[in-house]
């Protein structure tokens, strides 16, 4: 069975800002010479520099991920007593004082949702800059799971505080957010960015594979 033709041997564009599939006409590559008559944006056959700008958006967030889990979030004073807790001392600290399920939730929010992000977005930009045409589907797959994920990425920045409400004891009680939370908070914005500027087209680019 033969496979079926592309957008790209169509003579094809579609609109990375509304979507709407245009034909590609002045010029051979299309770019730069076609606007999109929904929109009005530019049309390309892909994003620009997307490996430069995922790539440095994604290190930076690493980077930014680093202080978030090291510095302390919050500072919970009640009757001279002050301690200083950050994400995962937060997390132990709800599964000793009889809240697991709290305590998953901020874990899975805080630390395995970021990481995986990483992960994902780490994994689609080495296969696509290699030519890959390892598991295409699921890779594709694994992007729209990302990219479904980063509509509720700050659900992380509402756990840390609802986490904070949380530790309140009564009214002798003061809670001072920390820098932590300023670095969690630009972790959670450039890791959304990075998906934002990765194209998935890529994933699709290079010769098909016959197992696929």
């Amino acid at each position: 069975m033969s496979a079926l033709p592309r957008a790209d041997e169509l003579g094809l564009l579609g609109c990375h800002v509304c979507g709407q599939v245009c034909r590609a006409t002045g010029g051979e590559d299309g770019d730069g010479t076609l606007a999109c008559p929904r929109c009005g944006s530019t049309l390309h056959r892909r994003k620009q520099a997307v490996y430069t700008r995922t790539w440095a958006l994604l290190v930076a967030a690493f980077l930014m991920y680093i202080p978030a889990n090291v510095l302390p979030i919050m500072r919970t004073a009640s009757l001279g007593d002050i301690d200083d807790n950050t994400i995962l001392s937060g997390v132990v600290e709800l599964w000793v004082k009889g809240s697991p399920g709290l305590a998953v939730i901020v874990f899975c929010a805080s630390i395995m949702v970021p990481m995986l992000k990483f992960l994902a977005l780490g994994t689609l930009l080495v296969t696509c800059r290699r030519g890959s045409n390892w598991a295409r589907r699921q890779r594709a797959q694994l992007y729209r799971l990302v990219e479904l994920i980063g509509y509720w990425s700050m659900l992380d920045v509402f756990v840390v505080a609802l986490l904070t409400a949380l530790v309140r004891f009564g009214y002798f009680s003061l809670v001072e957010p920390l820098p932590g939370v300023v670095f969690f908070g630009l972790t959670v914005v450039l890791t959304m960015f990075a998906s934002m500027c990765f194209d998935p087209r890529l994933i699709w680019d290079g010769k098909e594979d016959s197992d696929d």
